[in-house]
């Protein structure tokens, strides 16, 4: 029997210089936040990626091992490496801002301030509470 994957939304704020935040949804309720770099036309190591559907395939580990328990976003257009991994900022660094990010998106229970810039906060639980809502499988992820 084939298992039919859940489906996340990711209904994003406004793009500023200190990174895009978004809020995961699943069946009408909030799963986390997510960070993501700012919108620079899906330039690749600089900007979110675009909206649209994709598959976030479930790894132990990531491909360079850096991460544990992540999610990989495929077949994104003219990109590739793209996780969902533990991280607070997501701004962008050719205009001085820190980020965690080279265009992965990353979860956070709640919004605040870190290093004078937007961040998401609690990132490690956020990354624990999808699992949960995921079950440590493939979902597909809804970018609105």
């Amino acid at each position: 029997m084939k298992q039919t994957l859940k489906t996340l939304q990711l209904y994003r704020g406004a793009s500023t210089d200190q990174g895009t935040a978004g809020v995961l949804m699943h069946l009408g309720k909030r799963v986390c936040y997510f960070m993501e770099l700012p919108d620079r036309s899906n330039k690749p190591n600089l900007s979110r990626i675009p909206a649209g559907k994709y598959l976030c395939k479930y790894l132990p580990r990531s491909a360079s091992g850096k991460y544990k328990d992540v999610y990989h976003v495929v077949n994104v257009p003219k990109r590739s490496g793209i996780l969902q991994h533990s991280g607070n900022v997501a701004g962008d660094k050719t205009l001085g801002y820190k980020t965690h990010s080279w265009g992965c998106q990353l979860p956070a229970l709640r919004l605040g301030k870190l290093y004078g810039q937007l961040a998401g906060l609690a990132s490690r639980a956020a990354l624990h509470k999808l699992h949960s809502v995921t079950g440590r499988s493939d979902f597909y992820l809804e970018i609105l």
